[in-house]
């Protein structure tokens, strides 16, 4: 597939294969592509809600059971770094590990997934689940869920949007 046009075609070691030039970010896109196979797109914003909490060095706690559609209990924080150098590309990787999201301190996120449509859906979510994070925050303390809660709603989520999970016609997240 050929890139768009002004977008950037880099192989992962960063070589340029058309003259555009690519993102301050290119090595942290490249590294997890590098680190985690499955990624088949990465995505990588300043949203707000995901800006704010990073901003604060938080963690997205599991105060809601869609946070282990990121692949564990919380969504990580990696420490601040300057924005394009190979340090923040070893610390999301480091905060990525059993994780396909994690927030970047005082920058944004960033996240991958299989495809494009799923990194996009994803990318939505963790805006949408920093916002609730950050209004709840603002009212006091969240209750957050226990490890057998998150370890139910994995288990849940396994099933989630076929026959035997009770939703059908629903799609997957």
């Amino acid at each position: 597939m050929l890139p768009e046009a002004g977008m950037a075609d880099l192989a992962l070691d960063g070589r340029r294969l058309n003259d555009a030039t690519p993102s301050s970010e290119w090595e942290m896109h490249a590294a997890i592509y590098r680190a985690f196979p499955t990624a088949g797109c990465v995505v990588h914003t300043h949203a707000d809600a995901c800006t704010a909490l990073a901003s604060l060095h938080r963690e997205l706690l599991p105060f809601h059971y869609m946070v282990v559609q990121f692949g564990g209990a919380n969504v990580r924080c990696a420490p601040y770094v300057t924005f394009g150098t190979p340090a923040l590309a070893g610390y999301a990787v480091e905060a990525l590990r059993g994780r396909t999201a994690c927030l970047l301190a005082n920058h944004g996120m960033i996240l991958y997934a299989a495809d494009a449509d799923q990194a996009l859906s994803r990318a939505v979510l963790l805006e949408s689940l920093c916002r609730q994070y950050l209004l709840a925050l603002s009212a006091g303390k969240p209750r957050l869920l226990s490890a057998r809660q998150i370890r139910a709603a994995k288990e849940r989520f396994k099933t989630y949007g076929s026959r035997e999970g009770g939703m059908e016609g629903k799609s997957q997240p």
